[in-house]
């Protein structure tokens, strides 16, 4: 599968950003997904995961109740609503695949397959 993100953005701090990244090629519902982030000087960090039905998801304890995770089979998409940003959320942005059946949503980067090219988003204060 292939990711393409979009969504980068420059925002106030306590403004919203809405994230997508589509995927094309083998059939996305067979994915679990996720988005990680990295920020300068800072490891890659997970963010939020869906699982392939979309029923499942996990957050970071970072972002919980600031960011909501979705998908749509249909739209072979998957997205990533941001409120209440901070400027502490500035950085690239991934989404990420996990070719799995799982209902388990993993936080680990290593357990992903497929990655797409960062998208930037910063957070002023």
């Amino acid at each position: 599968v292939q990711l393409q993100a979009s969504g980068r953005g420059l925002v106030q701090a306590g403004g919203s950003l809405r994230l997508s990244c589509a995927a094309s090629g083998r059939a996305f519902s067979n994915y679990n997904m996720g988005w990680f982030r990295q920020a300068p000087v800072k490891g890659q960090e997970f963010v939020a995961g869906i699982d392939w039905s979309g029923k499942e998801t996990a957050y970071a304890d970072s972002v919980k109740g600031r960011f909501t995770i979705s998908r749509d089979n249909a739209e072979n998409t998957v997205s990533l609503q941001m409120d209440n940003l901070k400027p502490e959320d500035t950085a690239l942005y991934y989404c990420a695949a996990d070719r799995t059946t799982s209902l388990l949503v993993t936080t680990r980067a290593q357990d992903y397959d497929a990655w797409g090219p960062g998208t930037l988003v910063t957070v002023s204060s």
